[in-house]
């Protein structure tokens, strides 16, 4: 049997504003010895952004992605570590797009920040049930998302690692949510 890698935990990507309303769950699942879901689950992760207002995220559980290549998808941002651009507020996660001219350590020059994170290194499970309450903002150029990459992007690269859309929501498509898989040989997507 093929061994399916760990998942991992990714929130934003393109230019987002998006507040996670009490807290990614993920929650692994109770099984039979058969393998089937005997319905019972028990929380294995979870941030409920209950911190301060105005606060840092949790870096125990977090790690904030930093640069400007756009990872491949020629994005107009700089992804920052910034409180400007990404903090805790009235136990939600907050993740601010600017508009700014922003040159980074590595001298990329964006005309917008944002914030990207993920659990890379802190967090993954191979099976489980994986929830988030999000507000998602509208208008151009937004592409708000919710989705798990493989842990073992680093050996075998994408889409070879798995991905799994959870939520990507279009900008310019304000009414449409898009879920979808990628892998070695397949691409599937479907919307709502």
């Amino acid at each position: 049997m093929k061994r399916i890698p760990n998942l991992r935990l990714l929130v934003g990507y393109g230019l987002v504003v998006a507040s996670i309303v009490s807290s990614p769950l993920i929650r692994g699942e109770q099984t039979t010895s058969t393998g089937t879901d005997d319905g019972r689950w028990k929380l294995v992760w979870s941030d409920e952004f209950n911190g301060a207002s105005d606060s840092a995220i949790d870096s125990s559980k977090w790690l904030v992605e930093v640069g400007g290549t756009g990872w491949g998808n020629h994005e107009l941002q700089y992804y920052t570590d910034r409180p400007q651009n990404v903090f805790v507020r009235d136990g939600a996660l907050v993740i601010r797009a600017r508009k700014e001219n922003f040159v980074g350590h590595d001298r990329v020059t964006k005309n917008y920040t944002s914030a990207r994170l993920k659990t890379a290194g802190r967090f993954s499970q191979a099976y489980g049930r994986f929830e988030a309450r999000i507000k998602i903002p509208a208008g151009q150029g937004m592409w708000p998302a919710f989705w798990l990459l493989g842990d073992d992007i680093g050996k075998v690269g994408w889409p070879a690692c798995g991905e799994i859309d959870i939520m990507e929501n279009i900008g310019k498509e304000p009414s449409m949510v898009h879920g979808s898989l990628h892998g070695p040989r397949v691409c599937w997507e479907r919307w709502s």
